[in-house]
C-alpha cells in the first residue's frame, strides 16, 4: 500500500445551481489545487471527477463525488477501492457551521458534527480516522434554518475575501501532504492579523 496516492477529496453538490453555495467550499478548495497542479478534472467510473497528479513527490488524486452531499460516502469509497487508498490517506475537504468565517482547522478522525457529507463517508469507509480540512462558514444569522443557511452563496463581503481563503485552504492541504499534521495545523490554526 505504500505506493498508493492520497486521494484529496472536496464536497459539495453538483450542477450550477449549487456552484457558490456555502457547501459547496469543499468543490472550491480543490478547483483551486487543479489549479495550482495545472489539470483539468475528468470522469472517473467512481462517479467523481478527478486529476491524478503529484504535489512534490506525493502521488496525489484530486477527486469531486458527482452525488449529493449527503450521499458522498459511496463515490469516495469507489476510489478508495479503485486506487486501494487506506484511510489514513484520505483528506477530505469540508464546510464546516461550528468554525467562523475564513477559519481553517485540520484533524485526523473525529465526529460528523451533524455534516451529513461525513456521516455518509465515515459509513461508507466504515471508519472515522482521516484527514479533514475545515472550512469555516460560520452559523446562519437568527433564526434562519442552517440547512437553506448552507444552500446559500456566499454574501458579497464573503466572496471578496473568498479567494484569499481558498488559497489559503489550499496551502493547508499542501502543508499536511508534505510536512504531516502536526506542522500543518501549527502554521494554519493561527490567527491572523488583520
Amino acid at each position: 500500500m505504500a505506493d498508493a496516492p492520497t486521494l484529496v477529496v472536496g464536497l459539495g453538490n453538483p450542477g450550477p445551481r449549487y456552484a457558490g453555495n456555502r457547501h459547496n467550499v469543499g468543490f472550491l478548495v480543490l478547483d483551486e489545487l487543479a489549479r495550482r497542479a495545472g489539470g483539468s478534472f475528468k470522469a472517473h467510473r467512481g462517479r467523481a471527477d478527478v486529476i491524478e497528479t503529484r504535489f512534490g513527490p506525493e502521488r496525489v488524486v484530486l477527486a469531486k463525488p458527482k452525488s449529493f452531499m449527503n450521499e458522498s460516502g459511496g463515490p469516495l469509497a469507489s476510489l478508495r477501492d479503485f486506487w486501494k487508498v487506506p484511510a489514513e490517506r484520505i483528506v477530505v475537504a469540508y464546510d464546516e457551521l461550528d468554525l467562523p468565517f475564513a477559519t481553517l482547522r485540520l484533524k485526523l478522525g473525529g465526529g460528523d458534527n451533524g455534516h451529513n457529507g461525513l456521516k455518509s463517508i465515515t459509513k461508507s469507509l466504515g471508519t472515522r480516522d482521516y484527514y479533514r480540512v475545515r472550512f469555516g462558514i460560520g452559523r446562519p444569522p437568527g433564526r434562519q434554518d442552517p440547512a437553506d443557511y448552507v444552500l446559500s452563496d456566499f454574501s458579497p463581503v464573503e466572496r471578496r475575501e473568498l479567494p484569499f481563503l481558498l488559497d489559503r485552504a489550499a496551502d493547508a492541504v499542501e502543508s499536511l501532504l508534505r510536512d504531516g499534521l502536526a506542522t500543518a495545523q501549527n502554521t494554519f490554526h493561527t490567527v491572523e492579523s488583520p
